[in-house]
């Protein structure tokens, strides 16, 4: 038996020297992991049984080679759900759980209202939503075959409506009849490759991350989407990088065609997504 506190001191700082940037937290959730408790609980653990620390000594060592925290522990917490996440989807980041609050406070004034999350992924967003707004009807589309067999595991039993498709075709069905429609598209520019996290650039998906020299192909996609599925006075929500505070918004102003264009500030004050209405 070895005691708690040696086993996480030491773990804490091989994250550390590995340039994890939450070494604590992580070696918190992976020892309470390991255990079959919560990070909170393990003040009530004294010591680790040997095979219990072998097992932890090699989630470390996969943590420290930059592995997602939430594949080593198959699960990722968003608003009020817990997601089944692993190699083959985008793990879900608490930035996002900002633009599915706005969706939800935008959803929950509405009678029976129609919601549609497009590039979907782990269906986070579209569980957040079905979660908190009885009497919606949910739709969500996801392109990437293993992404969306995990937004099948994750939305299974909510009756979200979940297709797989490109959103840039997607729902026709529903044109001109959604309320409320969100995106968490891929944003980044091909050349900032080497300035993407190891956590994301070697084991998100690609097609969740990059979109074009400028990072706003998908935004473009999006907005004409948008607008045709969306009712008049619909609103849409999507998320970008913290460098297109200006860029994002100037997508849809371009066009024409919508009013109370609004950038929005993450947990951190950086900008991180925009939202608007469809004009009348």
């Amino acid at each position: 038996m070895t005691a708690r506190r040696l086993v996480l001191g030491e773990a804490v700082r091989t994250l550390a020297a590995a340039g994890v940037a939450s070494p604590e937290h992580d070696a918190a959730e992976l020892l309470a992991h390991v255990l079959g408790t919560s990070r909170g609980q393990l003040v009530l653990v004294d010591d680790v049984p040997p095979d219990r620390a072998g097992e932890y000594a090699v989630l470390v060592a996969r943590r420290a080679g930059r592995e997602p925290l939430q594949h080593l522990t198959g699960v990722a917490g968003f608003r009020h759900v817990e997601l089944r996440v692993g190699p083959g989807v985008f793990v879900p980041r608490p930035e996002t759980e900002l633009l599915a609050g706005w969706a939800i406070e935008q959803a929950s004034g509405l009678e029976a209202p129609v919601l549609v999350d497009l590039c979907t992924g782990s269906g986070a967003i579209a569980r957040a939503l079905a979660d908190e707004v009885p009497g919606a009807s949910v739709h969500a589309v996801e392109l990437d075959e293993a992404a969306h067999a995990w937004a099948v595991t994750n939305l299974e039993g909510t009756g979200v409506d979940l297709r797989q498709g490109d959103m840039a075709t997607a729902f026709e069905d529903l044109a001109g009849t959604v309320d409320v429609l969100t995106c968490n598209p891929p944003y980044i520019p091909l050349d900032a490759w080497e300035s993407v996290a190891p956590e994301a650039r070697d084991h998100d998906p690609h097609l969740a991350l990059f979109s074009g020299d400028d990072g706003l192909d998908a935004i473009r996609v999006l907005a004409r989407r948008a607008a045709l599925l969306l009712r008049p006075g619909g609103v849409v929500g999507f998320e970008h990088a913290d460098v297109q505070g200006e860029s994002a918004p100037a997508v849809l102003t371009a066009t024409g065609r919508w009013t109370e264009v609004r950038d929005h500030v993450d947990l951190a004050g950086r900008p991180r997504f925009v939202t608007a209405r469809l004009a009348q």
